[in-house]
């Protein structure tokens, strides 16, 4: 039976990716994740967690290495998603050392244990790393991004994770661990985080239509370009990947864009999400507070590589995606849990 471990267990991709696993595999799952983390994502999985019914819950914290070594030293998970990621790039030029340091030294503790544990028994998992498009920073305009596009991190955040990447390929490359690391671009749908900009529109539409703002949309940059894609697609080049990995179809190290194949500028997506509103007097706003010093303004992506090596393609249309996105924050409000608005 195949041990998956999953960090950044109660972020969207990380509860997502434990939903995939239990009901598309017979993979076995550990969540990691820290003690005081909210729950809000993974409370359908509680009564599985609590009756050890194919899930459990290991404490760790990604910069404490000694508690990931006591992870993979009484774990020995067969298959790694490394998923646990300080990840919002507007945030990340507020804490800039937290963020260097929680994507890249917590990558490097995630690998090092590994490593050691290799030498020291054999200890051989597939381990995934989960790099960013941001790591593409602020491409040229009209130009698609591919694997070998150049770096050129346009954030804290982008900066940490081209460190990410480049510790994913090096411990495979070195120390022969299949590992294997993906760039996911723009992704959303149920659970995105409020901080991101789709979910802040949709969360700011569903509390303007229950009478808990008033009908003005606060944004950021408009003036980015982008692919989007559902999370849930994402999660299954994930998946993919891994078996593939542990057939040893995948070079120790390598590289892929996953990314959507349908493109926006943001007020195209503002438009789609006001067109599924029950209001029609919301108006959007501009504000300082919501800006980047510097932005990823053009993301489009070239998926032909990981389309040779498994059998993929986004399949949930993009409206859809957005439509459940917007349908979650509805529920959210429903059942009490009033998120703030940022």
């Amino acid at each position: 039976m195949v041990l998956a471990l999953i960090t950044g267990f109660t972020g969207q991709v990380g509860s997502q990716m434990a939903d995939f696993l239990l009901e598309n595999t017979d993979y076995n799952v550990i969540g990691m994740m820290r003690w005081q983390e909210p729950m809000d994502n993974v409370y359908h999985l509680s009564n599985r967690i609590n009756k050890k019914d194919r899930i459990s819950v290991f404490y760790a914290d990604l910069t404490d290495y000694s508690s990931i070594y006591k992870l993979f030293e009484t774990k020995r998970p067969d298959v790694i998603f490394h998923l646990a990621a300080q990840s919002f790039p507007k945030t990340s030029f507020d804490i800039p050392i937290e963020t260097l340091h929680t994507n890249i030294i917590g990558t490097a503790n995630i690998l090092e244990n590994i490593r050691l544990l290799k030498q020291k028994d054999g200890y051989d998992p597939v381990v995934h790393i989960c790099s960013s498009s941001e790591v593409y920073g602020r491409a040229k305009v009209g130009v698609k991004l591919n694997e070998d596009t150049p770096f050129h991190g346009a954030s804290p955040y982008s900066i940490s994770k081209i460190g990410t990447d480049y510790l994913g390929r090096f411990y495979g490359e070195a120390y022969g661990i299949k590992t294997y690391v993906t760039r996911m671009g723009t992704h959303s749908g149920p659970r995105r985080s409020d901080v991101f900009f789709e979910s802040t529109v949709a969360k700011q539409i569903a509390l303007i239509e229950a009478g808990l703002q008033e009908p003005i949309i606060k944004v950021g940059n408009l003036s980015s370009v982008r692919t989007f894609q559902d999370c849930r697609d994402a999660i299954r080049a994930y998946y993919l990947l891994s078996v593939e990995s542990q057939k040893g179809n995948v070079p120790c190290g390598e590289a892929f864009n996953i990314a959507g194949e349908e493109a926006f500028k943001l007020p195209e997506v503002i438009e789609i999400l006001l067109g599924f509103s029950t209001r029609n007097d919301i108006k959007v706003q501009e504000d300082s507070e919501r800006l980047r010093p510097i932005d990823a303004d053009y993301q489009m992506f070239d998926n032909t590589k990981i389309r040779s090596f498994i059998d993929w393609k986004p399949e949930i249309p993009a409206r859809i995606m957005f439509k459940d996105l917007l349908n979650h924050w509805r529920d959210e409000i429903k059942r009490g849990r009033i998120p703030l608005n940022r």
